[in-house]
């Protein structure tokens, strides 16, 4: 098994071994750092909008720029991160605690060369655990039949709203069943019947996924940045940019074990990779020696939360391959994108296309090494990029927006739901509710409603097995725990049993 993996993998790296390919690598890559170093610029909206661009090119080639943009945009919004206190995507949130202090102490160009250290080492070992851990995860989902898709799809759901709305989680549950709703609409897929399109005709072939996504995320950022104009722009002197060996290897403990911790974490469906970086973040401040240095410049702590965000990126795509689950919301973009290029990641991948798996790593791999070559040679260059103010680049933003609804199927109708779901976007983020749940559920939706169905029509109409299968079983109470545990009388509850077993410790 593990020859055969290997075998595959060398014939994946081979099979991008060309200068075009190559040149492809590096401009997505490139592009990708672009987008992550932009505040509100994420890797989500730059996956989405890249998706639209790559709509005709083979699946392989396109998987494999969408994948350097995604590496690239979560490891570029640490550049922002470290010199202007902004992540430049949400992942890099924890790269700002130390790494800012560090460039306010003349350390800039030392604080970015280490966040790429971190991010080359986070990233291989989330690529070792791809390759790893996706055919066991994926041999095992074979088990899975309709009646555990229909729970697996509800799973996905609940567990992104509830991990991307911390704060409420029933605002996350609401997008993702509106997103579920949204599928709806339109033929369904086993007999034809129109359904929920109100006598419009452009409706009857349902809601696009790409316009959907493009406005939601693109679209819905050029409305936001037309009531909040505010811009910062910042100049920073960088020096020393190439760490020196003793600079990280002083830390390799730390990097391996971010790395691992940022991998499962991401994995995780719905959790994402700036849950990792926290994660690894604070692994590392308790079991630190100079744990007085975090947040005041501490090299381990940067580095320990870019090799964590990092590794999350391939945890994410694990579930993604091998369950058709993404586990952040560029990992739900990077899985629309397959589902549009022909390729059908799930349960059945290790058997229809067992090649893809390891084509994949063999693009992790390409992507990591540009990140590393591209993040160390033009750290210069690409600071000046910052001071470009986004009110500026809006109206490319927009432009993107209109193009990549459009060129998919040539409708101006495409062009509508990209501008409806822009405001609809809009009105969600204004009124916290989270985007990506949203997504998810169109993206589920079909799977959802065919299992269902099909489901039924194995039992003739019987709603049993959906309750007494194992599996099904543990997805239910996956999903009960998710809903439960989030809920506030739950929490409270908890909270009170927890302050009571404190107070009889104390008398005791």
């Amino acid at each position: 098994m593990m020859l055969d993996g290997l075998r595959m993998l060398v014939l994946g790296i081979g099979e991008f071994m060309t200068p075009r390919t190559l040149f492809a690598v590096l401009w997505a890559t490139q592009l990708g750092i672009i987008v992550g170093m932009l505040p509100g610029l994420t890797a989500t909206m730059g996956i989405a909008l890249m998706t639209t661009l790559t709509f005709r090119l083979p699946p392989g080639n396109a998987v494999l720029i969408l994948i350097c943009m995604y590496i690239g945009a979560i490891y570029g919004g640490s550049r922002s991160a470290i010199l202007l206190n902004i992540p430049g995507t949400p992942a890099n949130a924890a790269t700002a605690v130390d790494g800012h202090p560090l460039a306010r102490q003349g350390k800039a160009g030392q604080a970015i060369g280490l966040a790429t250290t971190g991010s080359f080492f986070g990233s291989v070992i989330g690529m070792v655990m791809l390759a790893m851990f996706t055919p066991v995860i994926g041999n095992f989902a074979l088990n899975f039949q309709s009646f555990e898709f229909f729970w697996l799809a509800i799973f996905g759901v609940v567990i992104s709203g509830t991990l991307t709305a911390p704060k409420d989680p029933l605002k996350g549950w609401i997008a993702g069943f509106f997103g579920l709703m949204v599928a709806m609409v339109g033929m369904e897929g086993i007999h034809a019947h129109v359904r929920f399109t109100f006598g419009n005709v452009y409706l009857s072939g349902g809601i696009r996924l790409i316009p959907a996504m493009v406005g939601a995320f693109g679209f819905a950022e050029v409305i936001m940045m037309m009531k909040h104009t505010r811009v910062e722009v910042i100049k920073s002197e960088i020096t020393h940019v190439i760490p020196r060996i003793k600079e990280f290897a002083k830390y390799w403990k730390t990097i391996i074990r971010s790395g691992l911790i940022g991998t499962f974490v991401g994995a995780i469906p719905g959790v994402g990779e700036d849950i990792g970086a926290w994660v690894s973040y604070d692994f590392a401040r308790r079991s630190s020696k100079e744990s007085e240095k975090f947040g005041k410049g501490s090299i381990e702590g940067l580095m320990a939360a870019e090799a964590g965000n990092n590794a999350a990126v391939g945890g994410a795509i694990i579930p993604v391959l091998a369950l058709a689950i993404p586990g952040s919301a560029p990992a739900a973009v990077l899985l629309a994108a397959m589902f549009i290029h022909g390729v059908r990641p799930g349960p059945l991948i290790m058997i229809e296309n067992p090649q893809f798996v390891y084509s994949v790593v063999a693009m992790f791999l390409l992507a990591t090494t540009a990140m590393l070559i591209l993040g160390l040679s033009m750290v210069r260059a690409l600071v000046k990029v910052l001071e470009i103010p986004r009110t500026k680049l809006m109206p490319v933003v927009f432009v993107l927006c209109v193009i990549g609804a459009y060129a998919v199927e040539s409708r101006q109708f495409d062009i509508v739901i990209m501008v409806a779901f822009g405001i609809i976007g809009y009105v969600m983020q204004e009124m916290d509710y989270p985007v990506a749940p949203m997504v998810l559920g169109i993206i589920l939706g079909d799977i959802l409603d065919k299992n269902l169905r099909r489901a039924l029509v194995l039992t003739d109409g019987s709603i049993m097995p959906f309750f007494t299968r194992p599996i099904s079983i543990v997805l239910i109470l996956l999903i009960v725990l998710s809903l439960v545990g989030k809920t506030r009388w739950f929490m409270s509850f908890t909270r009170n049993i927890k302050q009571a077993l404190v107070s009889l410790a104390c008398r005791r």
